[in-house]
């Protein structure tokens, strides 16, 4: 089974330009292929999983990853996906995001001579006259087709900005340069990239009269069709300062029963046959398969050492103590000899508000040191606080406060 085989099976591939020319050329090992990353916050996400570890395999099988820093494109937003306009950046905060994306990728693919290379499409989209952009490449896009792309449906109703709209132009440009320059023949991309990718293999095609490949992968969805990736409405950051070892487990160990197969397959390095062979487990099983599932991509990201320490505290908080060490940890500076169960919830980002709050309490959701709190006025002492005091929210969020 070639590479490209078992992206098929392993489900990760959507779309592609032609398939037995890509086929042949990832078989081969003869793929010089880029996928782009916008800065937009100085660390990667869960979400990004897809393209790394579709980065991983593919070097694996000795394809050449170009890793594209978009410091020029992250200055205008990609609209794909978004309902609204993205926050501009400056070019201060956009160089820091990429310094910091350089160092998770490195735990992911290798970089150096003959393979992985960074780029900044900073270097050569920020030096460009607009009016040369205009002469060069305006005249190979067609503003009818541009508007159909699905990348800007969703931003039609609300207002798609002039700024916006030449992102599709700004990607295209990252290809026919990386073509020219880097001897890139291909470029990938999430599903939703598509419209954008296209426009870069016929810009190509009509400015250098040659072939260029594109394919989309799969994006992470969840049974429900949502994205997955994000846990109470904020991102499972890669960067251990965002979001903690334990945390980033427990997102994996807690991922409905529907998704688990699909993320093993789709997401670790388990051979497909020790795959196929689970998906005959019987349902009694699927927590073997949960914790299998984030074993292997906390491993991943954290190394196995902060892995074995995220299972084993899992473990002991669910059988009703043992180790907390690595339990996610805030520090509260207080003042009195007290504070309230609200206002500990929040400092703790165990909840977004003092409403989220009390409707967490009042459904019987909230405990501290394993007891159930059910009045909103509820006080957590200082003494408490000294010792540890261990929060839960729901079945599977732990959290402890301690005396800052």
């Amino acid at each position: 089974m070639g590479i490209y085989e078992e992206l098929q099976a392993r489900g990760l591939i959507a779309q592609v330009t032609n398939e037995e020319e890509i086929r042949e050329m990832v078989n081969a090992g003869k793929a010089k292929f880029y996928i782009g990353f916008d800065c937009t916050a100085d660390s990667l996400t869960a979400g990004h999983f897809m393209a790394l570890t579709l980065m991983k395999r593919l070097q694996q099988a000795g394809n050449q990853p170009i890793a594209l820093i978009g410091g020029g494109t992250t200055m205008i937003g990609d609209p794909s996906g978004r309902t609204d306009m993205r926050k501009m950046l400056t070019r201060e905060d956009i160089d820091h995001n990429a310094a910091c994306f350089k160092r998770q990728m490195e735990k992911f693919i290798e970089f150096g001579p003959g393979k992985a290379t960074m780029v900044n499409n900073a270097d050569w989209l920020l030096s460009l006259n607009y009016v040369d952009v205009l002469r060069e490449v305006g005249a190979c896009f067609s503003v009818n087709n541009m508007l159909r792309a699905e990348c800007y449906k969703q931003r039609m109703e609300k207002g798609l900005s002039f700024f916006e709209f030449n992102y599709m132009i700004m990607q295209s440009y990252d290809f026919y340069y990386l073509f020219q320059h880097y001897d890139c023949n291909m470029q990938f991309g999430g599903d939703d990239q598509w419209s954008n990718m296209l426009g870069g293999t016929e810009l190509i095609r009509k400015k250098l009269g040659k072939d260029a490949h594109a394919m989309t992968i799969t994006l992470l969805t969840d049974s429900q069709g949502k994205k997955m990736g994000k846990t109470a409405g904020n991102a499972v950051w890669l960067d251990p300062n965002k979001t903690s070892p334990f945390d980033f487990y427990q997102y994996w160990r807690n991922v409905d029963d529907a998704d688990v197969m699909k993320c093993i397959r789709m997401l670790t390095f388990l051979p497909l046959s020790q795959i196929d062979e689970m998906e005959h487990w019987d349902d009694s099983r699927i927590n073997e398969k949960k914790e299998l599932l984030a074993m292997e991509l906390t491993t991943l990201v954290h190394g196995a050492e902060e892995a074995e320490k995220a299972r084993a505290a899992a473990r002991a908080l669910f059988a009703g103590g043992g180790d907390d060490s690595s339990m996610p940890t805030t520090e509260i500076a207080l003042e009195g000899d007290s504070i309230g169960i609200i206002d500990l919830m929040i400092s703790c980002s165990l909840a977004a508000s003092r409403g989220e709050a009390r409707r967490l309490i009042q459904q019987g959701g909230v405990q501290v040191d394993g007891e159930k709190v059910s009045d909103i006025d509820f006080q957590v002492t200082r003494a408490q606080l000294e010792q540890g005091a261990k929060l839960r929210k729901g079945k599977k969020v732990f959290h402890k406060a301690v005396l800052a």
